[in-house]
């Protein structure tokens, strides 16, 4: 794990940019503190920060050379079949000089060009320079778990892990306003997209090759769309599931380094730790809580699972106190404005558990290829589920006129009722919008005072919604659209910031490929999520995590702006010139934001707000 930057100048306006090679590569010091390397050809530079997990030695340093520097690489993630990759490889006459992963992906691609990408089993960003035919090409993996962004002018072509490092080489620097657009919405920006205009992100399974002054975007891989295995009985797709995500984890567990597991007390990381402890004679495991804050806080749950698999488990507990104390860090680790505040307990549990080991395994993943979610729930019912509509019909008029807010058991259902039941009038393409955004276009609108924005990019995400009803479909879009921009990303800034590793056993492509080909009578019934996930693996965890009612990672954000951040959004957002010489938002809808949160039917006013504030803070300092 790593972080990874570089230019291929097109002439000699553009070479005069290698001069910010390292500011660059010095930008992403917290995603590898361990070396720093850098490579300069006439027209190319490539930078490396490492975090050393697989042979620590000196020999895996990189930028690393082959074929008297013909081949470079700049890696970023883990190849997990790179000893069996080595052995084919050695078979053929190759002889190696380290034990890394990184020295096995640069001599597969020398034997086989882009078709290396298919053989791969892992995360990366990684870029490949070839000095004789002054070529780049750049690939990232196919579920989108390493980050990879790029921006290309009439000079050169950039590249980095984050965007902290691109805009290191001196750009422009305008905000994109269609990026800001889905963002008030969404509370993040999805690819291609950034909130800088001409820096993109590369999609998920796509790669880039950049040769004579053209870039050319290809895609390698796409997530299947369900196609049944006829004659698959549940028990055999359970035998099946079992042993895939067995040899995940197996994979997943090899490292130099210690390792360990983060625990919520969740379905999806209890079966993970589970899996783990049977690998290792020694598991540590790590849970985050809130100090009186039971709402929010799941490590009893936690603690039950480590108690019943003997893992060395340490738990968490944060205050007020405490997040405020780390604000000013974790918002400064935000390369470009992201507002899912489950990315503080993320950054504190990956602070915390760095002091302890370099690599950790999570659930991530679990929810959106086996409906983890109320919004698959809900699809599902409004699709199938005759009483359910009725219910929500005869509750919804009561609902719109009671509390609504995130914090609370009672406040939170109120608010799913309103929520589910403007979701049953919509098309399916706007519903899927709906219930994935946290503003609707309109409340966007009237705070912007930009409101040309152009749509055709999210018309494009939903277009494949037009026709679907099967919750599969959902799932599908799901994995390409929040899992790579909002879930993954998260994971990859807040642990990167503390340069922690975390791998995904759930999104072992082979095992994604698998789950995709289950019918939706696996995945959801009337009554349970993830039903296939939870049957296979019921009778190894504690009882009490059986369909268990979801709690997601979230944070008492409400409570939290309203007291210990209150002054800190009063200086910051809450603050009429500021925002009138902004010139992006209109202070009368920022003012009314206010007054919602602080009114005793804050809605989802508490989420918009912290995502202006993380707006600002951001603003502030790249702007």
């Amino acid at each position: 794990m790593c972080g990874i930057t570089g230019i291929l100048a097109y002439n000699e306006v553009g070479r005069f940019n290698l001069t910010n090679l390292e500011k660059a590569t010095l930008a992403l010091g917290h995603r590898g503190p361990d070396n720093h390397g850098t490579y300069f050809d006439h027209y190319v530079g490539l930078g490396h920060r490492r975090l050393s997990i697989i042979d620590t030695s000196p020999n895996g340093n990189q930028p690393f050379e082959i074929l008297d520097g013909r081949y470079v690489i700049a890696f970023n993630g883990e190849i997990f079949n790179y000893q069996i990759l080595k052995k084919e490889l050695v078979s053929k006459g190759i002889q190696f000089k380290s034990d890394s992963d990184t020295e096995v992906l640069i001599h597969l691609f020398a034997q086989e060009g882009k078709k290396c990408l298919e053989k791969l089993n892992g995360f990366f960003a990684f870029a490949i320079y070839d000095s004789v035919d002054k070529s780049l090409f750049i690939a990232r993996d196919r579920l989108g778990i390493k980050p990879l962004l790029y921006y290309i002018d009439e000079f050169k072509f950039l590249f980095g892990s984050e965007m902290s490092s691109i805009l290191a080489y001196g750009i422009e620097q305008d905000i994109n306003q269609e990026a800001l657009n889905y963002y008030l919405q969404l509370n993040y920006t999805p690819a291609p997209l950034t909130m800088i205009k001409g820096v993109q992100k590369l999609e998920p399974g796509h790669y880039l090759e950049i040769k004579n002054g053209a870039v050319s975007k290809f895609q390698y891989y796409d997530i299947p769309k369900v196609q049944t295995i006829e004659g698959l009985t549940y028990a055999s797709a359970k035998e099946k599931l079992h042993n895939l995500l067995e040899q995940s984890v197996g994979r997943r567990m090899i490292a130099d380094v210690p390792l360990g597991c983060f625990l919520s007390g969740g379905i999806d990381s209890s079966v993970i730790t589970a899996l783990a402890s049977t690998q290792t004679k020694s598991l540590s495991t790590f849970s985050i809580g809130f100090e009186g804050n039971k709402f929010f806080d799941e490590t009893s749950y936690a603690e039950l699972v480590a108690s019943k698999f003997k893992t060395n488990h340490t738990t968490f507990k944060l205050t007020n106190e405490e997040i405020t104390a780390h604000l000013e860090t974790i918002v400064d680790h935000i390369d470009e404005p992201f507002a899912d505040s489950s990315a503080i307990p993320v950054y504190l549990l990956s602070k915390k558990t760095r002091e302890h080991v370099t690599v950790a395994l999570s659930g991530d993943g679990a929810d959106e290829i086996f409906s983890g979610y109320n919004k698959h729930a809900a699809w599902w019912k409004i699709e199938n589920d005759k009483n359910f509509k009725a219910l929500m019909a005869f509750a919804g008029p009561l609902a719109r006129i009671l509390p609504k807010s995130r914090s609370s058991f009672f406040g939170n259902g109120v608010r799913q009722i309103v929520k589910f039941t403007d979701a049953m009038k919509m098309s399916r393409k706007e519903r899927y919008w709906f219930l994935a955004s946290f503003a609707n276009q309109k409340q966007v609108h009237r705070l912007m005072k930009d409101t040309q924005s152009d749509y055709s990019q999210r018309d494009q995400w939903m277009e494949s919604m037009a026709n679907y009803s099967r919750l599969n479909d959902l799932l599908w879009l799901d994995s390409k659209f929040v899992l790579p921009n909002d879930m993954l990303k998260k994971v990859d800034l807040m642990s990167m910031a503390n340069s922690l590793e975390v791998r995904v056993p759930f999104l072992d492509h082979e095992l994604v490929n698998f789950v995709f080909s289950l019918s939706e009578e696996m995945k959801i019934t009337q009554s349970m999520r993830k039903r296939i996930l939870q049957d296979t693996f019921r009778d190894v965890l504690p009882k009490e995590l059986y369909n268990r009612p979801k709690k997601g990672f979230e944070m008492p954000l409400l409570n939290w702006l309203k007291t210990s951040l209150k002054s800190e959004l009063d200086q910051h957002l809450f603050d009429k010139d500021k925002i009138e010489g902004q010139g992006l938002f209109k202070w009368d809808e920022v003012e009314s934001l206010k007054k919602q949160l602080f009114s005793g039917n804050p809605e989802d006013s508490h989420a918009r707000v912290w995502a202006l504030y993380v707006f600002q803070k951001w603003h502030s300092k790249y702007l």
